[in-house]
């Protein structure tokens, strides 16, 4: 009986355990015994093993109840890590050894920019087959149009942004409220656009922490000027200058003007990563984990499962919405998408910087 590893590695991200549960029911279905490596890279590494199918009194297969359970939970059963191990030559060789001992003949890597990269070095040293599924909330992995947590996420965004809304109308307070990106601001920009936020602050604008604090002094002496009792301002956690720096500055900016100003930073930080998945992620974590197994079954490997894709030139999958890429290309296109070359961070730019003059009525 064939015998696949499924790691998740990395960040977490709500739809990581769909994914998980997605992979271990395909591969139930087609008779092969799926294990999940624990603590991503490290347990491969060490060799920690937990079994999520099962091999019935009848020769049958089956899903372990937990995992089943797990698919509507955030986080990660099987647990996540960064491992530094697996970034030299040795731990890989020692990652390889350990599959071939439990006579594995695939390994689905579910998780970031590092992780794809570690599965593609991966991949190419060793020849074993290997497939990736994206999954950060960043939404900065290249190829794919979303990936794993990223809907989730965006609806903690809007639901706290809209209880912060209800308290900053009482007292007619402005708040920035930082969210997740450090390389990539789509979540601030989407979540603004969701929330009729006043302001998005993104580190690809590059701009200094002088024209920022300007920015949002005049943001917020504009709108209360024009009667509004709440002023939101969104921030990416990859603009340099810290949220509470920057109240406390524009505070000193409008104080002549504006004495009795309330202005409030909130640092959402994790609270962005958990939670149970949405709708949209348990859908896309369950179509992207059965590509997944399904191209590994097919003989693929080196490649990501990716939703509907930005781009072309992906392999076209049984599922109209999915497809593969080779994982250096996706690498390639995260790059592009963190450093500000890709055409669809240009065009984001673009849009928002359109959308600047819309957000602050």
């Amino acid at each position: 009986m064939l015998r696949v590893v499924v790691l998740t590695s990395g960040g977490d991200s709500p739809g990581m355990n769909a994914a998980v549960r997605a992979i271990a029911k395909m591969g139930a279905a087609r008779g092969v015994r799926v294990f999940g490596a624990l603590e991503g890279y490290e347990g491969l590494i060490d060799g920690r093993f937990r079994e999520l199918t099962r091999t019935l009194s009848d020769g049958s297969t089956s899903v372990d109840p937990e995992v089943e359970a797990a698919g509507g939970q955030g986080g990660t059963l099987i647990g996540s890590a960064r491992s530094a191990r697996f970034r030299e030559a040795e731990g890989r060789a020692l990652a390889l050894r350990q599959l071939v001992s439990l006579d594995a003949t695939g390994l689905v890597v579910i998780g970031g920019n590092g992780s794809l990269g570690g599965a593609h070095r991966f991949a190419t040293e060793t020849g074993f087959k290997v497939m990736g599924v994206p999954g950060s909330i960043d939404n900065d992995i290249g190829c794919t149009a979303t990936s794993l947590g990223v809907d989730t996420a965006l609806n903690t965004i809007v639901e706290a942004c809209d209880r912060i809304s209800d308290t900053a109308r009482a007292h007619r307070r402005a708040f920035v409220v930082e969210v997740m990106g450090r390389d990539c601001g789509y979540l601030a920009m989407a979540s603004a656009v969701a929330m009729a936020a006043d302001a998005v602050l993104i580190r690809e604008s590059g701009k200094t922490e002088a024209q920022l604090v300007g920015d949002v002094a005049q943001v917020i002496r504009t709108g209360f000027a024009r009667g509004k009792r709440r002023v939101l301002i969104i921030k990416a956690e990859g603009v340099a200058v810290p949220c509470t720096r920057l109240v406390r500055l524009t505070e000193e900016a409008l104080l002549p003007e504006l004495p009795s100003l309330e202005l409030r930073a909130t640092v959402l930080g994790h609270v962005v990563r958990g939670g149970n998945p949405s709708y949209l992620d348990r859908a896309v974590a369950g179509r992207l984990g059965f590509a997944a197994l399904g191209g590994l079954l097919a003989g693929a490997t080196d490649e990501m499962v990716a939703w509907l894709p930005p781009v072309q030139g992906g392999r076209v999958t049984d599922d109209s919405s999915v497809q593969r890429f080779p994982l250096a290309r996706v690498l390639e296109e995260t790059q592009s998408l963190i450093d500000g070359s890709s055409p669809l961070a240009q065009r984001r730019l673009k849009l928002m910087s359109q959308a600047a003059g819309v957000l602050s009525l």
